[in-house]
């Protein structure tokens, strides 16, 4: 069965997210003959419906939260319910950090949690197995809560994804040896206000110059990047670099042997 990834939203950040300018809905990965949803923002369920063809939710083997912000995290409850038939069949993984559950308010509710066959907390260093392959979130990021991107290794290949941060030196050696590396570029320059932990074009510049990979995906796209026109940028990032560079659409599929 071949692997793919599915951009079901490349919205980034509140103004995107709010406006709708792109959708917000998560990444969903089919891998080694498993059904992966990575953060599922604002609108996922109907677009796994409105997917051609639809994905089906209570197919999902794992859902994988990399933060708890609104626009990763809006629709992970319904999605758990669905993956679970309503919370009435216990299966599945949940993968998130300790802040989205065990806070005051946390973004999985208790009885959602106690639907899942597995819960585990994501944290700095962690080393995780899903059937056949594993993944890793290798190092927290520099972001307002806590933040882990993600390492997916499988035979013959590695699938990095660099989720919401602030670009940091020493960032690029935690993904190291990925051949393909999905990047959240939220802006286009950085912006003068310290809240604002994102990566920009630059950032992504580095990071792609460092790790070399066969191929770069952009997405998550604020306000600047979409001014911008990220294909054009992608243009720009590739022939500065040299590495395939491409920018995410919204439900863009992604076939992994026509890449490796």
């Amino acid at each position: 069965m071949p692997d793919w990834l599915k951009f079901m939203g490349t919205a980034g950040a509140r103004f995107v997210v709010s406006k709708q300018l792109r959708s917000s809905a998560g990444i969903w990965c089919s891998l080694q003959g498993l059904q992966i949803l990575i953060d599922p923002g604002p609108g996922t369920l109907s677009r796994c419906f409105a997917s051609k063809p639809k994905l089906e939710p209570e197919k999902l083997d794992a859902v994988i939260l990399t933060h708890r912000h609104l626009d990763h995290s809006t629709d992970i409850n319904v999605m758990i319910e669905a993956m679970t038939r309503g919370t009435f069949n216990q299966r599945g993984a949940l993968f998130a950090p300790s802040d989205a559950v065990e806070k005051e308010e946390p973004v999985v509710f208790r009885h959602v949690r106690r639907s899942v066959e597995r819960l585990e907390l994501l944290r700095e260093g962690g080393f995780y197995t899903l059937g056949p392959f594993s993944f890793s979130t290798p190092v927290r990021h520099r972001h307002p809560v806590e933040t882990y991107g993600l390492v997916f290794r499988l035979p013959g290949r590695q699938i990095a994804f660099i989720t919401d941060t602030m670009y940091f030196p020493g960032l690029e050696k935690h993904y190291a040896g990925s051949e393909i590396l999905i990047l959240n570029v939220m802006l286009f320059q950085p912006l003068p206000v310290k809240e604002i932990q994102h990566l920009d074009l630059q950032s992504a510049k580095t990071l792609i110059t460092a790790i070399k990979p066969r191929l770069a995906v952009m997405t998550h796209f604020g306000m600047t990047m979409l001014h911008h026109k990220p294909h054009l940028l992608a243009r720009r990032l590739h022939a500065e670099t040299g590495a395939t560079v491409i920018a995410a659409t919204d439900g863009m599929t992604l076939n992994l042997e026509d890449i490796l």
